[in-house]
Protein backbone atom coordinates (compact mmCIF):
# COMPACT_ATOMS: atom_id res chain seq x y z
CA UNK A 1 0.00 0.00 0.00
CA UNK A 2 1.37 3.71 -0.90
CA UNK A 3 0.82 7.09 0.58
CA UNK A 4 -1.79 8.42 -1.38
CA UNK A 5 -3.30 5.08 -0.64
CA UNK A 6 -3.40 6.16 3.00
CA UNK A 7 -4.44 9.77 2.04
CA UNK A 8 -7.20 9.44 -0.12
CA UNK A 9 -8.84 7.05 3.15
CA UNK A 10 -8.45 9.41 5.68
CA UNK A 11 -11.55 12.07 5.68
CA UNK A 12 -11.87 15.75 6.84
CA UNK A 13 -12.83 16.49 10.25
CA UNK A 14 -16.79 16.59 9.53
CA UNK A 15 -16.61 12.79 8.49
CA UNK A 16 -14.84 11.87 11.46
CA UNK A 17 -17.57 13.36 13.26
CA UNK A 18 -20.31 11.70 11.26
CA UNK A 19 -18.50 8.21 11.31
CA UNK A 20 -17.93 8.49 14.94
CA UNK A 21 -22.29 9.31 15.52
CA UNK A 22 -22.92 6.33 13.27
CA UNK A 23 -20.70 4.08 15.28
CA UNK A 24 -21.75 5.26 18.38
CA UNK A 25 -25.31 4.51 17.18
CA UNK A 26 -24.61 0.96 16.04
CA UNK A 27 -22.74 0.62 19.23
CA UNK A 28 -25.99 1.56 20.97
CA UNK A 29 -28.82 -0.87 19.04
CA UNK A 30 -26.61 -3.41 19.10
CA UNK A 31 -26.30 -3.47 22.39
CA UNK A 32 -30.58 -2.89 23.11
CA UNK A 33 -30.32 -5.88 20.62
CA UNK A 34 -28.26 -8.24 22.44
CA UNK A 35 -30.75 -7.99 25.10
CA UNK A 36 -33.70 -9.88 22.82
CA UNK A 37 -30.98 -12.65 22.01
CA UNK A 38 -29.97 -13.98 25.26
CA UNK A 39 -27.56 -16.37 23.82
CA UNK A 40 -25.24 -13.56 22.19
CA UNK A 41 -23.63 -12.08 25.29
CA UNK A 42 -21.91 -15.87 25.70
CA UNK A 43 -20.85 -15.35 22.04
CA UNK A 44 -19.54 -12.74 22.61
CA UNK A 45 -17.77 -13.51 26.12
CA UNK A 46 -16.76 -16.97 24.03
CA UNK A 47 -14.53 -14.64 21.73
CA UNK A 48 -13.12 -13.11 24.60
CA UNK A 49 -12.37 -16.16 26.51
CA UNK A 50 -10.15 -17.65 23.04
CA UNK A 51 -8.11 -14.37 22.99
CA UNK A 52 -7.38 -15.23 26.47
CA UNK A 53 -6.59 -18.62 26.40
CA UNK A 54 -4.15 -17.96 23.50
CA UNK A 55 -2.59 -14.85 25.74
CA UNK A 56 -2.32 -17.51 28.70
CA UNK A 57 -0.68 -20.01 26.80
CA UNK A 58 1.01 -17.59 24.07
CA UNK A 59 4.54 -19.04 23.00
CA UNK A 60 7.91 -17.64 23.88
CA UNK A 61 9.40 -15.79 20.87
CA UNK A 62 12.87 -17.29 20.05
CA UNK A 63 15.73 -15.49 21.13
CA UNK A 64 17.55 -12.98 18.68
CA UNK A 65 21.34 -13.03 18.79
CA UNK A 66 23.21 -9.93 16.78
CA UNK A 67 24.86 -12.13 13.78
CA UNK A 68 28.58 -12.17 13.38
CA UNK A 69 28.32 -9.96 10.23
CA UNK A 70 27.44 -6.76 11.32
CA UNK A 71 29.69 -6.89 14.94
CA UNK A 72 32.33 -4.20 13.27
CA UNK A 73 31.11 -0.74 13.72
CA UNK A 74 31.53 0.39 10.29
CA UNK A 75 28.66 -2.30 9.37
CA UNK A 76 26.57 -1.15 11.94
CA UNK A 77 23.15 0.48 10.80
CA UNK A 78 23.07 4.55 10.87
CA UNK A 79 20.33 5.89 13.64
CA UNK A 80 18.60 9.06 13.85
CA UNK A 81 17.49 9.97 16.83
CA UNK A 82 14.78 12.81 16.51
CA UNK A 83 12.53 15.22 19.09
CA UNK A 84 10.26 17.67 18.99
CA UNK A 85 10.34 20.42 21.26
CA UNK A 86 8.00 23.77 22.51
CA UNK A 87 9.18 25.30 25.04
CA UNK A 88 10.92 22.74 26.76
CA UNK A 89 14.24 24.53 28.37
CA UNK A 90 13.47 22.90 31.82
CA UNK A 91 14.56 19.35 30.19
CA UNK A 92 15.69 19.73 26.61
CA UNK A 93 19.56 20.02 27.71
CA UNK A 94 19.10 16.42 29.92
CA UNK A 95 18.32 15.09 26.73
CA UNK A 96 20.39 16.08 24.21
CA UNK A 97 23.46 15.43 26.60
CA UNK A 98 21.63 11.87 27.26
CA UNK A 99 21.61 10.96 23.41
CA UNK A 100 24.92 12.44 22.67
CA UNK A 101 26.59 10.22 24.98
CA UNK A 102 25.48 6.69 23.81
CA UNK A 103 27.33 3.73 23.82
CA UNK A 104 27.30 3.98 20.22
CA UNK A 105 30.27 4.77 17.81
CA UNK A 106 29.14 8.81 16.99
CA UNK A 107 29.76 8.03 13.53
CA UNK A 108 26.87 5.98 13.20
CA UNK A 109 24.07 7.96 14.60
CA UNK A 110 22.86 12.09 14.93
CA UNK A 111 20.67 13.47 16.89
CA UNK A 112 18.11 16.17 15.61
CA UNK A 113 15.83 18.91 17.91
CA UNK A 114 12.93 20.14 16.37
CA UNK A 115 12.42 23.79 18.11
CA UNK A 116 8.58 24.42 17.52
CA UNK A 117 8.46 27.82 17.30
CA UNK A 118 9.71 27.93 21.38
CA UNK A 119 8.63 31.41 23.38
CA UNK A 120 10.97 30.20 26.20
CA UNK A 121 14.66 29.79 26.30
CA UNK A 122 14.76 26.61 24.17
CA UNK A 123 16.41 28.19 21.13
CA UNK A 124 19.42 29.48 23.14
CA UNK A 125 19.50 26.16 24.99
CA UNK A 126 19.95 24.89 21.89
CA UNK A 127 22.79 27.18 20.44
CA UNK A 128 24.55 26.38 23.23
CA UNK A 129 24.37 22.74 23.33
CA UNK A 130 25.66 22.66 19.52
CA UNK A 131 28.47 24.37 20.63
CA UNK A 132 29.49 21.61 23.65
CA UNK A 133 27.94 18.54 21.10
CA UNK A 134 28.81 18.16 17.29
CA UNK A 135 26.61 15.63 16.76
CA UNK A 136 23.42 17.71 17.53
CA UNK A 137 21.76 19.39 14.66
CA UNK A 138 18.47 21.66 15.04
CA UNK A 139 15.79 22.85 12.80
CA UNK A 140 12.91 25.67 13.84
CA UNK A 141 9.78 25.78 12.84
CA UNK A 142 8.37 29.42 12.08
CA UNK A 143 4.68 30.35 13.25
CA UNK A 144 1.98 28.83 11.57
CA UNK A 145 4.06 25.39 10.72
CA UNK A 146 1.11 23.10 10.68
CA UNK A 147 0.98 19.72 11.23
CA UNK A 148 2.02 19.31 14.78
CA UNK A 149 4.18 17.37 16.31
CA UNK A 150 3.41 14.78 12.83
CA UNK A 151 4.51 18.46 10.66
CA UNK A 152 7.80 18.53 12.94
CA UNK A 153 8.83 14.92 12.39
CA UNK A 154 8.24 15.02 8.88
CA UNK A 155 10.23 18.51 8.27
CA UNK A 156 13.11 17.03 9.97
CA UNK A 157 12.70 13.37 8.45
CA UNK A 158 14.08 15.08 4.78
CA UNK A 159 16.90 16.11 6.60
CA UNK A 160 18.11 12.84 8.01
CA UNK A 161 20.51 9.92 6.83
CA UNK A 162 19.56 6.89 9.23
CA UNK A 163 18.56 3.69 8.63
CA UNK A 164 16.66 3.73 11.85
CA UNK A 165 14.63 6.46 12.69
CA UNK A 166 14.41 6.85 16.72
CA UNK A 167 11.41 9.20 18.80
CA UNK A 168 11.30 10.68 21.51
CA UNK A 169 9.36 13.04 23.75
CA UNK A 170 11.74 16.30 25.37
CA UNK A 171 11.52 14.69 28.68
CA UNK A 172 12.75 11.05 28.11
CA UNK A 173 15.47 9.44 29.82
CA UNK A 174 17.50 7.32 27.38
CA UNK A 175 19.67 4.08 28.60
CA UNK A 176 23.20 4.20 27.57
CA UNK A 177 22.91 0.87 25.58
CA UNK A 178 19.90 1.31 23.80
CA UNK A 179 20.91 1.69 20.13
CA UNK A 180 22.87 -1.20 21.06
CA UNK A 181 20.07 -3.38 22.36
CA UNK A 182 17.64 -2.69 18.97
CA UNK A 183 20.55 -4.55 16.61
CA UNK A 184 19.01 -7.99 17.09
CA UNK A 185 15.41 -6.93 16.68
CA UNK A 186 16.18 -4.98 13.20
CA UNK A 187 17.82 -8.02 11.79
CA UNK A 188 14.52 -9.57 11.21
CA UNK A 189 13.63 -7.78 7.45
CA UNK A 190 10.02 -7.46 8.99
CA UNK A 191 10.04 -5.79 11.57
CA UNK A 192 9.42 -2.14 11.04
CA UNK A 193 9.06 -0.83 14.15
CA UNK A 194 10.20 -1.26 17.67
CA UNK A 195 8.57 0.21 21.06
CA UNK A 196 10.58 0.29 24.51
CA UNK A 197 8.80 -0.07 27.42
CA UNK A 198 8.20 3.39 29.20
CA UNK A 199 8.63 3.52 32.73
CA UNK A 200 7.20 6.82 35.13
CA UNK A 201 10.76 8.67 36.33
CA UNK A 202 8.24 10.14 38.94
CA UNK A 203 6.42 7.10 40.01
CA UNK A 204 7.44 7.68 43.35
CA UNK A 205 5.66 11.60 43.77
CA UNK A 206 1.85 10.59 44.53
CA UNK A 207 -1.07 8.37 43.80
CA UNK A 208 -1.01 8.80 39.96
CA UNK A 209 2.43 8.99 39.19
CA UNK A 210 2.48 5.48 41.06
CA UNK A 211 -0.97 4.66 38.64
CA UNK A 212 1.01 5.19 35.65
CA UNK A 213 3.81 3.18 36.51
CA UNK A 214 1.49 -0.04 37.13
CA UNK A 215 -0.19 1.43 33.81
CA UNK A 216 2.88 1.33 31.63
CA UNK A 217 3.75 -2.47 32.73
CA UNK A 218 0.47 -3.31 32.15
CA UNK A 219 0.77 -2.14 28.45
CA UNK A 220 4.13 -3.36 27.23
CA UNK A 221 3.28 -7.05 29.15
CA UNK A 222 -0.26 -7.07 27.02
CA UNK A 223 1.57 -5.92 23.74
CA UNK A 224 4.26 -8.68 24.43
CA UNK A 225 1.14 -11.25 24.41
CA UNK A 226 -0.35 -10.32 21.78
CA UNK A 227 2.85 -10.18 19.26
CA UNK A 228 3.86 -13.65 20.52
CA UNK A 229 -0.26 -14.86 19.78
CA UNK A 230 0.29 -13.35 15.67
CA UNK A 231 -1.33 -9.85 17.22
CA UNK A 232 -0.58 -6.35 16.98
CA UNK A 233 2.19 -4.52 18.65
CA UNK A 234 1.68 -0.75 19.09
CA UNK A 235 3.70 2.35 19.56
CA UNK A 236 3.60 4.35 22.29
CA UNK A 237 5.47 7.90 20.87
CA UNK A 238 8.30 8.86 23.14
CA UNK A 239 10.92 5.52 22.91
CA UNK A 240 9.71 4.28 19.59
CA UNK A 241 12.33 3.60 16.90
CA UNK A 242 10.90 3.22 12.65
CA UNK A 243 12.80 1.59 9.86
CA UNK A 244 12.85 4.09 7.72
CA UNK A 245 11.99 1.99 4.47
CA UNK A 246 8.79 1.14 6.91
CA UNK A 247 8.10 4.70 7.70
CA UNK A 248 8.48 5.57 3.37
CA UNK A 249 6.40 2.54 2.69
CA UNK A 250 3.60 3.82 4.76
CA UNK A 251 3.61 7.56 3.72
CA UNK A 252 5.48 8.89 7.23
CA UNK A 253 3.86 10.67 9.92
CA UNK A 254 -0.22 11.47 9.35
CA UNK A 255 -0.54 15.10 10.23
CA UNK A 256 -3.96 14.67 10.50
CA UNK A 257 -4.12 13.19 13.67
CA UNK A 258 -3.98 13.86 17.06
CA UNK A 259 -1.74 10.76 18.58
CA UNK A 260 0.83 10.48 15.51
CA UNK A 261 2.11 6.93 17.01
CA UNK A 262 -1.23 5.46 17.42
CA UNK A 263 -2.37 6.06 13.59
CA UNK A 264 1.71 5.05 12.60
CA UNK A 265 0.89 2.01 13.97
CA UNK A 266 -2.06 0.67 12.16
CA UNK A 267 -0.67 2.35 8.91
CA UNK A 268 2.46 -0.27 9.59
CA UNK A 269 0.56 -3.30 10.35
CA UNK A 270 -1.55 -2.53 6.99
CA UNK A 271 1.35 -1.91 5.38
CA UNK A 272 2.70 -5.82 6.50
CA UNK A 273 5.09 -4.29 9.00
CA UNK A 274 5.18 -6.06 12.22
CA UNK A 275 5.97 -4.36 15.27
CA UNK A 276 8.02 -5.36 18.37
CA UNK A 277 8.57 -4.18 22.15
CA UNK A 278 11.45 -4.60 23.87
CA UNK A 279 10.97 -4.73 28.00
CA UNK A 280 14.81 -3.80 28.47
CA UNK A 281 16.27 -1.16 28.22
CA UNK A 282 13.76 1.18 29.17
CA UNK A 283 13.35 4.49 28.31
CA UNK A 284 11.89 6.74 31.64
CA UNK A 285 9.51 9.81 31.55
CA UNK A 286 7.50 12.14 32.96
CA UNK A 287 4.69 10.70 34.65
CA UNK A 288 1.58 13.99 34.88
CA UNK A 289 1.13 14.57 38.47
CA UNK A 290 -2.40 16.20 38.76
CA UNK A 291 -5.58 14.51 37.83
CA UNK A 292 -6.57 17.72 35.89
CA UNK A 293 -3.36 17.42 33.74
CA UNK A 294 -4.29 12.85 33.35
CA UNK A 295 -7.88 14.21 32.12
CA UNK A 296 -6.00 16.35 29.39
CA UNK A 297 -3.43 13.63 27.94
CA UNK A 298 -5.75 10.58 28.25
CA UNK A 299 -8.60 12.78 26.82
CA UNK A 300 -5.93 13.16 23.92
CA UNK A 301 -5.21 10.02 23.88
CA UNK A 302 -7.90 8.40 24.21
CA UNK A 303 -9.41 10.67 21.16
CA UNK A 304 -6.47 9.55 18.82
CA UNK A 305 -6.83 5.36 19.35
CA UNK A 306 -10.76 6.29 18.36
CA UNK A 307 -10.01 8.67 15.37
CA UNK A 308 -7.71 6.18 13.95
CA UNK A 309 -10.03 3.48 13.55
CA UNK A 310 -12.28 5.89 11.94
CA UNK A 311 -9.98 6.56 9.50
CA UNK A 312 -9.39 3.44 8.54
CA UNK A 313 -12.18 1.37 9.39
CA UNK A 314 -12.67 0.27 5.83
CA UNK A 315 -9.15 -1.31 5.27
CA UNK A 316 -9.28 -3.09 8.89
CA UNK A 317 -12.44 -4.75 7.63
CA UNK A 318 -10.70 -5.74 4.37
CA UNK A 319 -8.30 -8.27 5.64
CA UNK A 320 -5.32 -6.20 4.38
CA UNK A 321 -3.59 -7.11 7.78
CA UNK A 322 -4.26 -10.84 8.11
CA UNK A 323 -6.78 -12.85 10.46
CA UNK A 324 -4.73 -13.07 13.29
CA UNK A 325 -4.08 -9.10 13.47
CA UNK A 326 -7.34 -8.30 12.44
CA UNK A 327 -9.17 -10.47 15.16
CA UNK A 328 -6.42 -9.20 17.60
CA UNK A 329 -7.41 -5.41 16.99
CA UNK A 330 -11.02 -6.01 16.71
CA UNK A 331 -10.71 -7.55 20.28
CA UNK A 332 -9.02 -4.58 21.43
CA UNK A 333 -10.80 -1.99 20.05
CA UNK A 334 -13.99 -3.61 21.18
CA UNK A 335 -13.17 -4.31 24.95
CA UNK A 336 -11.21 -0.76 24.97
CA UNK A 337 -13.90 1.44 23.45
CA UNK A 338 -16.84 -0.22 22.34
CA UNK A 339 -17.61 -1.93 25.91
CA UNK A 340 -17.10 1.36 27.73
CA UNK A 341 -19.48 3.47 25.82
CA UNK A 342 -22.14 0.65 25.36
CA UNK A 343 -22.99 0.66 29.30
CA UNK A 344 -25.46 3.46 28.87
CA UNK A 345 -27.45 1.73 26.76
CA UNK A 346 -26.85 -1.84 27.97
CA UNK A 347 -28.07 0.10 31.79
CA UNK A 348 -31.29 1.78 30.24
CA UNK A 349 -32.38 -1.22 28.10
CA UNK A 350 -31.67 -3.48 31.29
CA UNK A 351 -34.19 -0.71 33.36
CA UNK A 352 -36.73 -0.46 30.60
CA UNK A 353 -36.52 -4.64 29.83
CA UNK A 354 -36.53 -5.36 33.75
CA UNK A 355 -33.05 -7.33 32.47
CA UNK A 356 -30.12 -8.06 34.04
CA UNK A 357 -27.47 -6.13 32.61
CA UNK A 358 -25.58 -7.93 29.59
CA UNK A 359 -22.27 -6.53 29.93
CA UNK A 360 -20.82 -6.37 33.61
CA UNK A 361 -19.89 -10.21 32.99
CA UNK A 362 -17.62 -9.44 30.06
CA UNK A 363 -16.12 -6.17 31.84
CA UNK A 364 -15.37 -8.31 34.90
CA UNK A 365 -13.60 -11.05 32.76
CA UNK A 366 -11.64 -8.20 30.94
CA UNK A 367 -10.87 -6.71 34.16
CA UNK A 368 -10.06 -10.19 35.53
CA UNK A 369 -7.20 -10.62 32.84
CA UNK A 370 -6.00 -7.07 33.16
CA UNK A 371 -4.90 -7.71 36.85
CA UNK A 372 -3.12 -10.92 36.23
CA UNK A 373 -1.16 -9.06 33.29
CA UNK A 374 -0.20 -5.98 35.06
CA UNK A 375 0.75 -8.17 38.41
CA UNK A 376 3.01 -10.35 35.72
CA UNK A 377 4.16 -7.05 33.86
CA UNK A 378 5.26 -5.42 37.61
CA UNK A 379 7.20 -8.64 38.36
CA UNK A 380 8.95 -8.42 34.97
CA UNK A 381 9.57 -5.01 34.38
CA UNK A 382 10.82 -4.08 38.01
CA UNK A 383 11.92 -7.32 39.31
CA UNK A 384 9.90 -7.21 42.76
CA UNK A 385 8.52 -10.06 44.66
CA UNK A 386 5.00 -11.07 43.87
CA UNK A 387 3.76 -9.58 47.09
CA UNK A 388 4.73 -6.22 45.90
CA UNK A 389 3.61 -6.78 42.24
CA UNK A 390 0.09 -8.13 44.04
CA UNK A 391 -0.21 -4.94 46.14
CA UNK A 392 0.61 -2.42 43.32
CA UNK A 393 -1.97 -4.30 41.42
CA UNK A 394 -5.20 -3.41 43.51
CA UNK A 395 -3.72 0.21 43.75
CA UNK A 396 -3.13 0.55 39.32
CA UNK A 397 -6.32 -1.13 38.60
CA UNK A 398 -8.51 1.35 40.61
CA UNK A 399 -6.31 3.85 39.22
CA UNK A 400 -7.35 2.55 35.56
CA UNK A 401 -10.96 2.96 35.99
CA UNK A 402 -10.20 6.78 35.17
CA UNK A 403 -10.44 5.30 31.86
CA UNK A 404 -14.29 4.83 31.87
CA UNK A 405 -14.88 8.06 32.43
CA UNK A 406 -12.53 9.21 29.64
CA UNK A 407 -13.87 7.27 27.18
CA UNK A 408 -17.09 7.71 27.60
CA UNK A 409 -16.93 11.50 28.26
CA UNK A 410 -14.95 11.93 24.44
CA UNK A 411 -16.90 9.28 22.13
CA UNK A 412 -20.14 11.32 23.38
CA UNK A 413 -17.98 14.95 22.86
CA UNK A 414 -16.70 13.72 19.00
CA UNK A 415 -20.13 13.43 17.99
CA UNK A 416 -20.90 17.06 18.75
CA UNK A 417 -17.28 18.98 18.67
CA UNK A 418 -14.49 18.29 15.75
CA UNK A 419 -10.75 18.06 17.28
CA UNK A 420 -8.63 20.74 16.31
CA UNK A 421 -5.78 19.88 14.86
CA UNK A 422 -2.76 22.02 17.19
CA UNK A 423 0.70 21.28 19.33
CA UNK A 424 -0.67 19.63 22.79
CA UNK A 425 1.95 19.29 24.88
CA UNK A 426 2.76 18.23 28.37
CA UNK A 427 4.35 20.39 30.77
CA UNK A 428 7.75 19.19 32.24
CA UNK A 429 9.28 19.90 35.38
CA UNK A 430 12.74 18.29 34.64
CA UNK A 431 15.90 18.40 36.65
CA UNK A 432 18.45 20.37 34.42
CA UNK A 433 19.05 23.42 35.95
CA UNK A 434 23.05 21.68 36.43
CA UNK A 435 22.94 20.77 32.79
CA UNK A 436 22.06 24.19 32.21
CA UNK A 437 24.98 25.99 34.27
CA UNK A 438 26.85 23.59 32.33
CA UNK A 439 26.16 25.10 29.16
CA UNK A 440 26.73 28.73 30.76
CA UNK A 441 23.27 29.49 31.13
CA UNK A 442 21.73 30.17 34.27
Amino acid sequence: MHETDFRSSLQPEGDRRLKTIMALTIVYALTVGLHFVAWSQWVLLGLFSIQALRLIFAPSLPAIALSPDQSPDQELPFFSLLASAKNEEAVIANLVKNLCQLDYPSERFEVWIVDDNSSDRTPEVLAMLKQKYPQLKTLRREDGAQGGKSGALNQVLALTKGDIIGVFDADAQVPADVLRSLLPMFQQPKIGAVQLRKAIANASENWWTSGQSCEMALDLCLQDLRIRVGGTGELRGNGQFVRRTALSDCGGWNEQTITDDLDLTLRLHLCKWNIACLNFPAVQEEGVVTLKQLWHQRNRWAEGGFQRYLDYWDLLLSGKMGFAKTFDASLFYINQYLLTVAFIPDTIAAIALQHNPILPAIAGFSLSLSSVTMAFGLKRAYQISWRSAIAQTVSGMIYMLHWIPVITFVTLRMCVVPKRLKWVKTEHQGAGDNILEEIGIT
